[in-house]
């Protein structure tokens, strides 16, 4: 059982949230932390009682967690805000190869990030004869980083930018850009929570590869493919707006430029879909909403979970 999984489950027996909609909200915040939740209080709120009023106490954690080390705390910001490819997160965090390496390594030996490694093939030149164009020449494949706990990403995503102003309990800068980034911020969560999701569903076949695929020019949320040669894509929206008919479009443009003929398409909504997308669900197209989580509780000995604790 995946550890974020393990967080997921052991967030509801603990909290009880009302809906998946605010399970996965709220999840995507404080997951891992082991803390006995008020999902009935306004996020607001209770990142401010939390989180900001308890800054210092939690800034100390997280300094031992890093070794009070610049270089580990660069590279968590840049993994947090950014596109999580290794070698971008690396310039971003303005660390050479050797230093951004050195950070990499021990956040993975204290297992605050894990390495989701790249399917992209390398690319072959037909004719050896002439030269590759130098965009292409000089694209370096690149694997990706996932944090292993909801709260660390959230840390470094919208805690450590404002910590000056936090310490002095001005909050308006950090608030501003909460209300900003939030979903977006919820995005990687859910679409993590998405690929467990559909792996739930297929779980009768045996699955050779799955995660999200990248490449220099084509990124899909999820594909996931099994012993039978089968093949599952997906897609995930974090937003407040239904997904139609453009988003299945999209998909099966990406399906066609890296050639794949998918077994099913998978799309992932946080409110659902538009009655046009609706009438196209058959065996091909499955279609989740948020409700549909709920699929990861069942059948679960509570007493088998256990929280990651900061």
């Amino acid at each position: 059982m995946s550890k974020l999984l393990n967080q997921f489950r052991s967030f509801y027996f603990r909290n009880y949230p009302d809906d998946m909609e605010t399970h996965i909200t709220y999840f995507s915040i404080f997951g891992g932390l082991g803390w006995d939740i008020d999902t009935t209080i306004p996020l607001n709120i209770l990142v401010e009682k939390l989180i900001l009023e308890n800054f210092s106490s939690l800034n100390e954690k997280i300094e031992q967690l890093t070794l009070e080390d610049d270089n580990n705390k660069k590279l968590l910001r840049a993994l947090a805000i950014g596109d999580r490819r290794i070698f971008s997160a690396f310039k971003h965090a303005n660390l050479n190869t050797a230093k951004g390496t050195a950070a990499l390594n021990y956040l993975q030996d204290k297992s605050l990030v894990s390495i989701e490694y790249s399917r992209e093939e390398p690319i072959k030149n037909s004719n050896p004869h002439n030269k590759l164009k130098r965009s292409i020449s000089r694209h370096r494949i690149s694997h990706k980083v996932l944090f292993t706990q909801p709260f660390i990403r959230f840390w470094f995503y919208f805690i450590a930018p404002y910590s000056h102003n936090i310490l002095k309990k001005n909050y308006d800068e950090f608030f501003k850009d909460f209300k900003i980034k939030q979903s977006s911020y919820t995005s990687l969560i859910f679409e993590e929570l998405s690929e467990i999701l559909l792996n739930y569903h297929i779980r009768d076949s045996q699955i050779l590869s799955s995660g999200s695929y990248w490449d220099a020019n084509i990124e899909i949320d999820i594909l996931t493919i099994t012993d039978k040669e089968e093949i599952f894509v997906g897609e995930c929206k974090w937003t407040n707006h239904q997904i139609n008919m453009k988003e299945l479009h999209k998909l099966n443009e990406k399906c066609e430029k890296l050639d794949i003929i998918p077994t099913q398409i998978a799309l992932f909504s946080k409110r659902g879909f538009s009655k046009e997308l609706l009438s196209k669900q058959a065996r091909g197209l499955a279609l989740y909403s948020s409700c549909d989580f709920d699929a990861l509780l069942k059948n679960i000995h509570k007493e088998e979970l256990i929280e990651e604790f900061l």
